[in-house]
C-alpha cells in the first residue's frame, strides 16, 4: 500500500513556504488522498530522511514522497496539479 508523506516545517518563518505547505495539504485532503505529515523540526532524523530520499543534502520542505520513493517538491506538485497528472506525480 502506498504511503504518501509530506515533509513540512511547523516553524518556518517564510510565508511562501507556509503557503506551499498549506496548498499541498489542502489539495491532498480535497482529493481524499491519504497522507502522513512529517514535521522535520520535531526530529532531526526526519530532516535527514527527507534529504536522503530527495537525494539532495540541501532540500528544504515541503517535499513529497511515496514510501521511500521521491515524488518531488512544491514546484513539481504544482505542475502535476495544473496538468492533471497528480496521480502519476504521487506514484499511485
Amino acid at each position: 500500500m502506498s504511503e504518501i508523506r509530506v515533509y513540512y516545517s511547523s516553524v518556518s518563518g517564510c510565508l511562501k513556504t507556509k503557503k506551499q505547505q498549506q496548498h499541498i495539504l489542502m489539495v491532498l485532503d480535497g482529493r481524499k488522498i491519504v497522507h502522513t505529515d512529517v514535521d522535520v523540526t520535531q526530529d532531526p532524523e526526519n530532516k535527514d530522511k527527507m534529504r536522503r530520499i530527495a537525494c539532495n543534502d540541501a532540500a528544504l520542505p515541503p517535499q513529497i514522497c511515496n514510501g521511500d520513493q521521491y515524488c518531488g517538491d512544491y514546484e513539481g506538485f504544482l505542475n502535476a496539479v495544473e496538468e492533471e497528472k497528480l496521480t502519476e506525480f504521487l506514484k499511485l
